[in-house]
């Protein structure tokens, strides 16, 4: 398996740390220098004609490997190329009429910063110029050039000190290190990516299966052949994530003519990020335990096609792609179900927001907000309706009676506390008129 070890580093000397800034600089000038000569071959400016691979790497290489090694140069290179290409293939799929996966033109590479607003410090290193000590004292140790060396009379690699353990200590081999500068906390960070052995995947304890219906508002709604229920609630996310767009629409504002960006901006640009990615992570494993204790071996999930196809509005484009990156949570689903031997399959699932299960009509529902109702009299909560019609499409199991769905709200931390409890003030029942007022579980609300 594939998995990634992020922790903090720590400089042993405030030379150490120097020499660090200078390495994580040198790095983000020359990816500004090679993405230059690329965007400008692209644009066709400034008399640089021809491919973008046509830039001269090897100049620009043997520029900047006395201060950050041969091999780090070009893996610096080698990742501006890797998103050159990575923009060419997004750019064909838009282009395709066919492939309603990229809705927004797609931007080609951007650049680290500059020196009057401060770059974006951080590297990449050859996963054969570093090495991770994990001990009592984890030890982190990457190759440098000779001239930064020089420069601060240092001898040997740069010895980093690891703070935290590690998620995945004992993994059979390593890939290339991404190491940055988090200017939000002050913090060197370091991405190791690493195979695992799959020994160290769970076996599923029963063949149940489970479907999610991925919504605006509500972030999951979950309904598994056991009966059970989870809701997870997206609003409040929502709301910060919109908050926090519109404090960096306010800035960018302000920037003087020919300015694009500012130290702010782009720290308020991860912290947004950051927290989205956090909430998703949480979100998973919370979930995926859920599952795997229910006896899932196999989750449903809706493919991106048609969840703009039948929820397409400005607002909800913006929270599929820009907020909740619908995308980017599927593989991160698929990455953490994984380990616990989940295996995640793509379905169609369009027409089940408005599909009633009780008569099968689709144009006679109404939805409001989060009840969809049907004239035949059927009423209750959309997407929890949704995701237990997409199960029974695609099961030949047999649903067993749904049990109390539980409601799940985001806390900055957690999806349900810690440890689990049998409902706590973040954890609560949808339909509070089904719950037990016998003081050993709260009231809940209704969604």
């Amino acid at each position: 398996m594939k998995r990634t070890n992020t922790f903090a580093v720590r400089p042993l000397s405030d030379t150490g740390e120097q020499l660090l800034r200078d390495l994580l600089d040198a790095s983000a000038a020359l990816w500004n220098e090679i993405n230059y000569q690329r965007l400008m071959r692209y644009n066709d400016e400034d008399g640089f004609k021809g491919d973008v691979w046509d830039a001269d790497t090897g100049q620009l290489e043997g520029k900047y490997k006395g201060v950050l090694g041969a091999s780090t140069a070009q893996q610096v290179i080698r990742k501006n190329s890797e998103a050159w290409r990575g923009f060419f293939r997004l750019k064909e799929q838009y282009h395709d009429g066919s492939n309603t996966s990229i809705t927004e033109h797609p931007e080609p590479p951007g650049f680290r910063g500059n020196d009057d607003d401060g770059r974006q410090l951080q590297t990449v290193i050859r996963n054969t110029s570093y090495t991770v000590d994990w001990g009592e004292r984890s030890r982190l140790e990457i190759l440098v050039g000779s001239d930064l060396k020089d420069r601060y009379d240092y001898t040997g690699r740069l010895r980093l000190e690891i703070a935290g353990d590690p998620n995945w200590p004992d993994y059979e081999s390593q890939g290339r290190l991404d190491l940055w500068y988090d200017e939000t906390n002050c913090t060197f960070r370091a991405s190791q990516p690493v195979i695992v052995s799959d020994d160290a995947r769970a076996t599923p304890l029963a063949s149940e299966e489970a479907a999610l219906d991925i919504g605006a508002n509500n972030l999951v709604a979950c309904t598994t052949t056991t009966g059970d229920q989870y809701l997870y609630e997206g609003r409040g996310l929502f709301q910060r994530f919109r908050e926090t767009t519109r404090e960096i629409a306010r800035l960018q504002s302000k920037l003087e003519d020919g300015q694009y960006s500012s130290k702010r901006i782009r720290r308020l640009y991860r912290k947004r990020t950051r927290r989205r990615d956090h909430a998703q992570e949480a979100l998973c494993r919370d979930l995926l335990k859920r599952l795997y204790e229910d006896g899932v071996n196999t989750v449903y999930i809706g493919g991106l096609t048609d969840v703009l196809e039948t929820h397409w509005s400005v607002e909800t484009n913006a929270k599929t792609h820009n907020f909740w990156s619908f995308r980017k949570f599927t593989e991160r689903l698929a990455c953490t179900a994984e380990e616990f031997g989940i295996s995640v399959e793509v379905r169609s699932e369009a027409w089940t927001s408005q599909e009633c299960p009780q008569c099968g009509s689709t144009d006679r529902t109404t939805r409001h907000r989060d009840t969809l109702t049907c004239p035949c009299g059927f009423e209750g909560h959309a997407d929890l309706t949704a995701s237990e019609t997409f199960l029974d499409r695609h099961t030949e199991q047999e649903v067993r009676p749904m049990a109390r769905p539980v409601r799940f709200e985001w806390d900055d931390h957690n999806w349900s506390g810690i440890p689990h409890p049998q409902e706590s003030p973040k954890e609560q029942r949808t339909d509070p008129s089904t719950v037990q007022r016998d003081g050993n579980i709260a009231s809940g609300e209704s969604v």
